[in-house]
């Protein structure tokens, strides 16, 4: 009976031993996969978090796209409305020009002569408006005088319509020189547009505006 007995104790013993040890290794195991959760969950909302991040920054980039295109635009219009009221003014002062014949005359007389000069041919015809064919053909022959001998200049009684200047052509009309104010601001359109430019808006100064806006 002893031995029964001490048998029996040596089973409960065993199997509390046995019990406690897995419930530990339980526990062990428990809080292995409550950490490995936690860190799924820790991944899961950095992943979250940084996808919300890469999302709130494209809308931010396209949005400050879409504010400095349209602050571009803006700018593009108010440089083209700057540089249009340039050009409408300098309409203006050569309209007042034309008004002052004493200082026009020479001017329209330097016009007429430097675009005869280009010409090969000698005998070319010179065509005004009206006004200023009114003023040059009384005194025609001192005006028409060239300082290149071999030129001779033909008045032509048919008013042309321009704002001023002068057009020269071969006698035959095949060959032309538009020297009238349209005329030289188309040939100088690029350039006096370039010029404008520069001076309303110094190196740098317009992206200087747009990038203090941002």
């Amino acid at each position: 009976m002893e031995q029964v007995h001490e048998l029996e104790s040596a089973i409960l013993e065993r199997a509390n031993r046995l019990a406690v040890e897995y419930r530990e290794r339980a526990g062990r195991s428990r809080d292995n996969i409550l950490q490995e959760a936690h860190k799924r969950l820790h991944l899961r909302e950095e992943r979250e978090v940084l996808l919300a991040k890469s999302k709130a920054e494209r809308t931010f980039r396209r949005q400050v796209q879409a504010h400095e295109l349209k602050l571009q635009k803006e700018m593009d219009h108010l440089r083209w409305n700057l540089v249009m009221t340039v050009k409408n003014q300098l309409r203006e002062r050569t309209r007042a020009l034309v008004e002052d014949e004493k200082t026009y005359l020479p001017l329209l007389r330097s016009l007429m002569i430097s675009a005869a000069r280009d010409f090969e041919r000698q005998k070319l015809v010179a065509s005004f408006n009206s006004r200023d064919l009114s003023r040059v053909q009384p005194i025609w022959d001192e005006f028409a005088r060239s300082d290149a001998a071999d030129k001779q200049i033909i008045l032509n009684t048919t008013p042309i319509t321009c704002a001023g200047g002068v057009i020269i052509s071969s006698e035959d009309g095949l060959i032309r020189f538009d020297n009238s104010f349209e005329g030289r601001e188309e040939r100088l359109a690029d350039r006096l547009h370039q010029l404008i430019l520069e001076r309303l808006f110094p190196a740098g100064t317009l992206q200087d505006n747009l990038s203090s806006m941002r």
